[in-house]
């Protein structure tokens, strides 16, 4: 894994602005003394130096029973068409903390369409788009139901609801499942470039106190979509997606070919949040990274994986 960094003008627009979310690379950036809100590829090593791409978004506006000021993540249905293909558009989905979720077509509308999900989201909360079903999903809390909205959000904003019933559990002892519920767990949903769905249950043993121990006794589960009948998507355990590497961050999830990119490790899942790892599950084993002595303990843009870039 290679990091290319690159001499940049900060942007006058992001001064004031804080980085809050991630997806295709792109990121969204907030000013919270106004509300407003922007996304830009300044986060792209092949972006403009001097003048990276900054596209405006309407200013949030808050339900009588939410907030906009702290964002739990963004997902977006595609990057930004370029300006000049008027037939192309894309959404922008933000999932704020509490119920509020809110959806907008940059180039159409003038504010957002706010949305009361059926349940709160806390700090972790995971709002991916599905190429394949062109649907917004959101993993309910425990990871047993799937909420969706598809691209007519303004016209219907009930969600529909999708169980997630899982099989072909690891073989794992007692004590170890039963200790599994004092650890700190995440629950993502990810798509495959071929439009596989797979739900990632990431469990990790969390001590603030104590930074060392972030990356003690991770285990990670994975469940591949086998099939969907009747609003039910069944789930079976694998610990094989082939040429295949899962990236879980702060930022929308995402997959792509190991193949695809030079020194991506196949059948494996990079870990981005309470530990900074690499997880090898043809092996199982684990590389876990940590940060050198000296730099400060919250770090800007740290907690986001973006996919690999082409000039």
């Amino acid at each position: 894994m290679k990091l290319v960094t690159a001499d940049k003008i900060y942007p006058d627009e992001l001064y004031d602005a804080q980085l809050v979310g991630a997806s295709h690379g792109w990121g969204l950036f907030s000013d919270r003394t106004n509300r407003s809100a922007l996304i830009s590829d300044y986060l792209n090593p092949y972006a403009s130096k001097s003048k990276p791409k900054m596209i405006h978004l309407p200013f949030f506006t808050p339900m009588y029973s939410g907030q906009t000021e702290v964002v739990c993540n963004v997902a977006m249905s595609s990057p930004p068409p370029d300006q000049d293909d008027d037939h192309e558009d894309w959404v922008v989905g933000i999932k704020f903390l509490g119920r509020q979720l809110s959806l907008c077509r940059p180039r159409h509308d003038l504010r957002w369409t706010n949305i009361l999900t059926p349940f709160e989201s806390w700090e972790v909360s995971e709002l991916m788009y599905s190429k394949k079903d062109q649907r917004f999903y959101l993993l309910a809390p425990g990871g047993n139901y799937l909420c969706s909205w598809d691209l007519n959000f303004k016209e219907d904003k009930k969600p529909k609801f999708h169980e997630l019933v899982l099989h072909n559990l690891p073989n794992m002892p007692r004590s170890l499942w039963k200790q599994l519920d004092s650890y700190g767990r995440e629950d993502h949903w990810v798509e495959s470039p071929s439009g596989e769905s797979f739900l990632v249950k990431w469990f990790c043993e969390y001590s603030p106190e104590n930074t060392s121990n972030w990356c003690k006794s991770p285990i990670v589960m994975v469940f591949r979509e086998e099939e969907t009948k009747d609003g039910r998507k069944n789930m079976r355990y694998t610990d094989d997606i082939g040429d295949l590497c899962i990236f879980i961050s702060k930022g929308e999830d995402f997959c792509v070919k190991a193949s695809s990119c030079p020194g991506l490790q196949p059948n494996s899942i990079s870990l981005h949040g309470r530990l900074f790892a690499i997880l090898n599950l043809t092996k199982r084993t684990m590389g876990c990274y940590e940060y050198p002595q000296g730099i400060p303990k919250r770090i800007p843009y740290l907690p986001y994986w973006l996919p690999p870039f082409s000039p």
